[in-house]
């Protein structure tokens, strides 16, 4: 059997208030493509296909046609809903859609019943978890913490008991987690309960493959267990990644082949450092003048305009920071002087933010102020 493991579409988000939903759809285009040209036979989608629960209709729109267009391919389609997800509005008529060979899952009461596909070595016994909210399951489950390890760990002993039953059966999870060993970036949604979000890769020893959802980029965590991450970056922490799916082959004895098939980029994303000036005029920036730009300016003051400046050589510069150098240790010094003036304090915070220090007619009108408010730093912040 061959599986095609995606996850985190993210259907109607933006990034950086650009729309992405063109995008999102030549990915789906891409997708199709990938299921015919590569003959595959099960298609699973970990988790997170719209990027909130209650999706725009354009986002809902797109997800009918890709659901629509997978259905009449080649594959089967197994899809579980992710912390971003409505699990109601997702999985609504999820049993009509049975019918045509596309099955959601999104109902926790579900859990340890598969859908059951078959090849020409036998069964192939796919649980398809949904997210697992550890506060809500902790009663109906008696999970022993409110954790998301023993959340997981419930869920795939109901899986494990079915499987117990079909010893001769693969079987494929879907589980949309934070799992031991990988990495996250900045575009998701953290799901920590109590500091506690890890789930150990233990548990899901003894699965033929596990295709797991929630982090965005790719990763190996060990050959049968691996995250496909988003087909699109979402944030500039994932200028590095190298965006699509896995095409996962299983023999008679489990994962044969591995393979991760790119998906288009829509736009490089460059995360770029220095002096205005050298932004504007070095030849090394040049790659990045069709990217999405991140630009942090080290200037030793705010450059007057600065986004419209960089937008003349970079056109989709979206994010500026402002970090001059030798801030790091002026905020050090400043935080450690105890007792300061209120209008020291107002004045420190105009120089950080425009570059600059108070001329002097403004800090007269920082003292007047504060001393009209009665700034004492030796009084009773209570009585004052």
């Amino acid at each position: 059997m061959r599986i095609l493991h995606t996850s985190d579409w993210h259907l109607g988000r933006s990034f950086h208030r650009v729309g992405m939903l063109e995008h999102q759809a030549a990915f789906v285009d891409h997708l199709v493509g990938v299921v015919e040209a590569e003959s595959v036979d099960l298609v699973v989608v970990a988790g997170d296909v719209y990027d909130r629960a209650l999706p725009h209709v354009d986002a809902v729109a797109l997800a009918d046609e890709a659901l629509a267009r997978l259905a009449g391919s080649r594959a089967a389609v197994v899809i579980s809903s992710g912390n971003h997800d409505s699990a109601q509005r997702l999985g609504f008529s999820s049993r009509l859609i049975d019918a045509a060979g596309v099955y959601i899952r999104t109902d926790p009461a579900g859990v340890g019943r598969p859908v059951v596909l078959r090849d020409e070595h036998g069964e192939v016994r796919v649980h398809a978890l949904p997210y697992l909210d550890p506060i809500a399951l902790h009663e109906p489950w008696q999970l022993p913490v409110r954790s998301h390890e023993a959340a997981v760990a419930e869920a795939m002993r109901r899986v494990r008991a079915d499987l117990a039953a079909h010893p001769e059966a693969r079987s494929v999870v879907l589980a949309h987690a934070f799992v031991a060993g990988a990495a996250p970036s900045d575009s998701e949604r953290d799901i920590s309960v109590g500091g506690i979000s890890i789930v150990p890769t233990s548990v899901f020893d003894g699965v033929t493959y596990t295709a797991l959802g929630h982090l965005h980029g790719q990763q190996l965590l060990t050959e049968s267990v691996r995250y496909s991450g988003s087909p699109l970056a979402y944030s500039f922490s994932e200028a590095g990644h190298e965006k699509g799916c896995w095409l996962v082959d299983l023999g008679p004895e489990g994962v044969t082949a591995a393979e991760f098939v790119t998906a288009p980029v829509p736009r490089a994303l460059a995360r770029l450092s220095g002096s205005l000036d050298d932004l504007l005029d070095n030849p090394a920036h040049a790659w990045a003048e069709q990217a999405w730009v991140q630009a942090t300016l080290t200037d030793p003051q705010r450059p007057v305009r600065a986004m419209e400046r960089l937008q003349t050589r970079f056109p989709h510069t979206l994010e500026i920071a402002f970090t001059p150098s030798g801030e790091r240790a002026e905020r050090h010094r400043l935080a450690a002087r105890p007792h300061r003036p209120g209008h020291e304090i107002a004045a420190d915070f105009v120089r950080e933010m425009r570059g600059a220090p108070a001329t002097p007619a403004e800090h007269a009108l920082l003292v007047a102020a504060f001393d009209a408010c009665g700034d004492d730093p030796d009084a009773d912040p209570v009585a004052r």
